[in-house]
């Protein structure tokens, strides 16, 4: 185990997209994952409230951020299966730097949670890229009462790894946590302009909305995914 995360108040919009449009977007040696006939592009927001390297050294402040990322869904062909992430903003800029320097495509922007008012709050991120890139802002209303535990929801969420393309090659870097407690939750907020930065101009509502109130994660040693 090389990093240890917790992930909070997790928000999860997805929108159905053809195999055609996303595999452009893939590194060497995945392709598409395919549920119902499609695969799915995820605006994903969270908060990091703690990050430790190895099992000894904790990371209180530089460890500690708001991201959202945009990300796909893919398998190799030794039968993993994770995300490629297209973008993902965070507010720490120590951490967004180590993370480029590895090849993720970090991008420093600032990100803070979104909590709204009502009877039951709701949950929610904004994003604003420093230069006026792009911006992002959307909520949730999660209905805790009620568990989604429906085939299309464990799929989108049960990815345990993600590719990437560094210095030639594509790596998996795989991760480990319980299952996501999730609940199904409407949407009361959405501008984004991430999704289209990312490539992908999506017209409609996500199809998807999923709220949890998060899980530790820890993620494993980065290894070569072997190409045909």
């Amino acid at each position: 185990m090389v990093l240890e995360q917790s992930w909070a108040d997790a928000v999860f919009l997805h929108w159905r997209i053809s195999t055609s449009a996303a595999a452009p977007y893939l590194p060497a040696g995945v392709e598409p994952d395919v549920f119902d006939g499609s695969t799915w592009v995820g605006l994903i927001g969270f908060r990091v409230p703690g990050t430790r390297l190895g099992a000894v050294l904790p990371l209180p402040y530089l460890g500690s951020f708001t991201e959202v990322n945009v990300r796909l869904y893919s398998r190799g062909a030794d039968g993993s299966r994770g995300v490629v992430f297209l973008s993902l903003d965070a507010s720490r800029l120590a951490f967004v730097l180590a993370a480029r320097a590895a090849g993720l495509p970090y991008v420093w922007s600032r990100c803070r949670p979104l909590v709204t008012d009502g009877p039951v709050p709701g949950c929610g991120y904004d994003v604003e890229r420093f230069r006026g890139q792009a911006d992002s802002s959307f909520a949730v209303r999660p209905d805790l009462a009620r568990e989604a535990d429906d085939q299309l929801s464990l799929w989108l969420t049960a990815r345990f790894g993600l590719y990437s393309r560094f210095a030639g090659r594509t790596l998996f870097l795989p991760n480990s946590h319980r299952p996501w407690p999730l609940h199904p939750a409407t949407l009361t907020r959405f501008q984004d302009r991430l999704l289209t930065s990312a490539g992908f101009a999506l017209e409609g509502q996500p199809e998807s909305v999923l709220f949890s109130p998060g899980v530790r994660t820890r993620f494993g040693r980065p290894s070569a995914l072997p190409i045909s």
